[in-house]
């Protein structure tokens, strides 16, 4: 029941949009029907294309991600535990955040300006979310550390960690979105490859069905990364971390 109701308004827009095409007759070169979508979908499916160029995005995301989001991991632990250091860092951090990822296409173009820029985009919400839950940390777990001596890495690898992995896992989820959202807008800016890429020639080809059905690709591609990584968090934390998912 909960399923039926959840798909109830898209099916019923999908209805409409379908029958005020067929009844009014409209051509057009930026819309199409949702069975000329379909169409389009299951042939580029078939044919390959969107697989392949589904391949292409997800490698640029992934690593970009992988770099992002294990830089900004390192430094928000040495943030959050040197507070001199993340006072000298704040204008810095600040200053860089608000600069768009796309900008620095002025840079140059190419897959490895694609993965460059994903990986800046993916940074800064690791680094805010990670920051945040370290000094957040409870003082009784900084009690421990002092009475058994902990060495800064076992109090890290020990102490901080584990007390902040379901935040950072918040913010690799996140982090994830951002990635594959930057790496489709520089595709179909400057990279000539991947969905971004194909979703351009779509446009410019005048062949709306199969624009539309690569659109409605990306979001599926993006809700099915959404997905598993909300089952890993669920799996590896449980309720504690469908708890933090919830503050």
């Amino acid at each position: 029941m909960k399923l039926l109701k959840g798909i109830a308004f898209p099916v019923a827009f999908l209805l409409a949009w379908e029958a005020a095409m067929r009844l009014t007759g409209v051509e057009s070169d930026a819309l199409a029907p949702p069975s000329q979508i379909a169409v389009a979908f299951v042939a580029a499916l078939l044919d390959g294309t969107i697989l392949s160029r589904t391949g292409q995005t997800l490698y640029a995301a992934l690593v970009g991600l992988a770099i992002g989001g294990g830089s900004a991991l390192v430094l928000s632990v040495l943030l959050g535990l040197v507070p001199p250091l993340a006072r000298l860092m704040h204008f810095t951090i600040e200053a860089l955040r608000p600069i768009p990822a796309v900008a620095i296409l002025v840079l140059g173009f190419g897959p490895g300006m694609e993965i460059a820029l994903v990986a800046f985009a993916a940074f800064w919400p690791v680094l805010i979310f990670g920051y945040a839950a370290i000094v957040h940390i409870e003082p009784q777990l900084l009690d421990v550390v002092r009475v058994l001596r902990l060495g800064p890495i076992a109090r890290v690898v020990k102490i901080v960690l584990p007390a902040t992995l379901p935040r950072y896992f918040i913010a690799f989820r996140l982090a994830a979105a951002v990635a594959l959202i930057i790496a489709v807008t520089v595709e179909i800016t400057a990279n000539p490859r991947g969905i971004g890429y194909e979703l351009m020639s779509a446009s410019q080809s005048l062949h709306p069905a199969l624009m539309f059905a690569l659109l409605l690709w990306v979001g599926l591609v993006g809700w099915g990364l959404n997905a598993a990584l909300l089952f890993a968090q669920r799996r590896l934390f449980g309720p504690a971390g469908s708890a933090e998912g919830a503050r």
